[in-house]
């Protein structure tokens, strides 16, 4: 099972259609499914609000809520269970599998937000203060650090195998903030692959070739950890 999340910025996640999924997931036994959550924009204003700056781990509960749910139902179980999201997506399974990595065996992290403590900092970072709260204000960086993956991850806890995909041209999230998580990651002993594009801006992808290596690359990596045992 693929579940995949935005959950941010009041921007709804609706049914679509999408071929490679299609293709390359679902015709080879793969479920998708599409999160919901708290934060985004599906049930309006309100929906949106209830995850705002110190209001923020309600999505990840929500997250991993339904993750639970999955599995209770027998739809899964941890072994075939994996998560995506991209950008504020890629938060959101970066606070996931620190805070719940029994529940996972594959993290695709895309173009993600990892350090809350500094993302003010880098790029377009200081326009999302609105959306996470200012790591500058005490009550706000308590909750921030509290979730933040980067200050969470840990040397002595087991996690599944993490894919970060990221740009160095991405103009929007740092690339930095998957490098030096996947540094971190590496120094404390933790397997994980890493993928920087060096074109493509936030979509980290450039071109229709890039779209495909990338896509490629990701479904490689959920069929190994989900499927190829």
């Amino acid at each position: 099972v693929l579940q995949y999340v935005y959950g941010g910025f009041r921007i709804p996640l609706l049914p679509r259609y999408s071929a490679a999924t299609g293709k390359v997931w679902l015709e080879r036994g793969g479920v998708y499914v599409l999160a919901n959550i708290r934060g985004g924009g599906e049930f309006g204003p309100t929906w949106h609000a209830a995850a705002l700056t110190t209001r923020r781990q309600t999505s990840f509960d929500d997250f991993q809520a339904v993750s639970k749910d999955l599995i209770a139902r027998n739809v899964t179980s941890p072994s075939r269970l994996a998560i995506s999201g991209g950008s504020n997506g890629g938060l959101l399974v970066g606070v996931t599998f620190t805070q719940a990595p029994e529940l996972y065996n594959a993290v695709l992290c895309d173009v993600p937000l990892l350090d809350m403590l500094r993302y003010h900092r880098l790029l377009a970072g200081a326009s999302w203060m609105g959306e996470y709260g200012n790591p500058e204000v005490p009550e706000e960086r308590t909750t921030l650090i509290a979730y933040s993956p980067y200050h969470n991850v840990l040397p002595d806890e087991e996690y599944p195998k993490v894919f970060f995909r990221t740009s160095t041209k991405d103009d929007r999230v740092h690339p930095g903030h998957a490098r030096k998580m996947a540094a971190l990651m590496a120094a404390q002993g933790h397997p994980m692959y890493y993928y920087e594009n060096t074109e493509g801006g936030h979509s980290a992808a450039a071109n229709l070739r890039q779209v495909a290596r990338r896509g490629a690359l990701g479904f490689t990596y959920l069929s190994k950890q989900l499927m190829d045992h």
